[in-house]
């Protein structure tokens, strides 16, 4: 074996190679990367049709723009004229408007025992007018532990007195519910 550096393979410390298919990918293929001979021109500033490759080509270059093709799956693959960064910046700010659009639910639970007595009760009763005040949902459920599942009566009628003094701010979902040793049901705020 030699003792030469070059022959002993990737060492601790030196950086990998990178093979071409471990480069990152772009989203969009554009220019001379598009493999088809005929492309549908569309968008603002230029005349919507079908046009051979290198006519379209020849177009995004007279412009000092980008022929970006937008559908490739569509026959002949649809494309457009644009500034290719400008592009990307407008497609990250659409998505960064969507998900600011798109609201997340939050479910708050709250626990009871079969036997819970009327001080906790209402201390939980208090939380949960808050939670569901806030708009995030409620998920209220009876935890019965060894022998205290001959209590599922107790359990089902405190949930359905718990969902009635909620009445006013949020609506039932679900009637009671056995799950194992859990019995729960689900508020939803209610829209103002």
């Amino acid at each position: 074996m030699d003792n030469k550096p070059g022959n002993q393979g990737p060492q601790r410390g030196y950086p990998q190679r990178r093979g071409p298919q471990q480069k990152e990918k772009d989203p969009y293929v554009i220019n001379e990367r598009i493999r088809a001979r005929e492309v549908r021109l569309v968008g603002d500033n230029v005349e919507a049709g079908i046009y051979s490759i290198h006519d379209a080509l020849k177009m995004a270059e007279e412009k000092g723009l980008d022929l970006i093709e937008i559908s490739p799956n569509a026959a002949p693959p649809v494309c457009k004229i644009l500034d290719y960064q400008k592009f990307l910046y407008q497609q990250k700010k659409r998505l960064k408007e969507q998900k600011a659009k798109s609201t997340k639910v939050v479910v708050k639970e709250i626990r009871f025992g079969p036997q819970t007595d009327d001080h906790d009760y209402n201390f939980k009763l208090k939380h949960a007018q808050g939670f569901l005040k806030e708009g995030a949902k409620v998920k209220a459920y009876v935890f019965f532990r060894g022998r205290s599942i001959l209590f599922k009566e107790q359990g089902e009628v405190l949930l359905l007195r718990f969902a009635n003094d909620l009445e006013e701010l949020g609506k039932l979902e679900q009637m009671p519910v056995l799950e194992g040793k859990r019995m729960t049901i689900m508020l939803s705020p209610k829209k103002k």
